[in-house]
């Protein structure tokens, strides 16, 4: 029981030491909106990363927290600034049409070698994303599954058959696209 509080605490701490040093990072460089949207995505990618280790599962209250998080932050934009909230809403839901349908064709075709909630998770995400964040944060995040799946079957750490969590390196493949917009 201990080892599993540290192990939170832990996760916890380098959540925040992760926001501390983006914000510092970006605090110039992004508007205050832009700014807030991303670190909401960061923190409930986090909270998927993180359910994702430990329960192998994204909850779907997670999901619909990231969608209807979402949606409270489109309407101050739609009604301060109409023309862009209308342009960020179409940006947005083609970002989680391509997020959504590229793992839902994947999920389909793989036989359900790729989870539900990982689908489900990228759908969302691509509403935070966009167009133009959501292919770069799934080539990063599949990648690196990719390599770093081969290098634990190469070492004979897992064997073929078995899963690793994919939202951890989602997580990492958004915080890059993130980082480097």
């Amino acid at each position: 029981m201990k080892d599993k509080k540290y192990r939170i605490i832990l996760f916890c701490m380098g959540f925040f030491i992760i926001i501390t040093i983006w914000l510092i990072a970006c605090a110039d460089k992004l508007p205050p909106f832009n700014l807030f949207w991303s670190a909401l995505l960061i923190t409930l990618s986090y909270f998927a990363m993180i359910f994702d280790i430990n329960i192998k599962r994204i909850p779907n209250e997670l999901i619909l927290v990231m969608i209807t998080v979402w949606l409270i932050l489109i309407v101050p934009v739609l009604i301060y600034d109409t023309d862009y909230g209308v342009d960020l809403i179409i940006d947005s839901l083609i970002g989680l049409l391509i997020g959504g349908g590229l793992f839902l064709l994947v999920y389909a075709v793989s036989r359900k070698g790729l989870g539900g909630g990982d689908v489900k998770f990228m759908a969302a995400a691509g509403l935070y994303l966009g167009f133009a964040g959501i292919l770069p944060a799934i080539l990063y995040g599949t990648i690196l599954a990719a390599v770093t799946g081969l290098v634990l079957i190469i070492s004979k750490k897992i064997n073929r058959k078995e899963t690793i969590p994919l939202a951890p390196f989602l997580f990492v493949g958004i915080m890059i696209t993130i980082f480097t917009s």
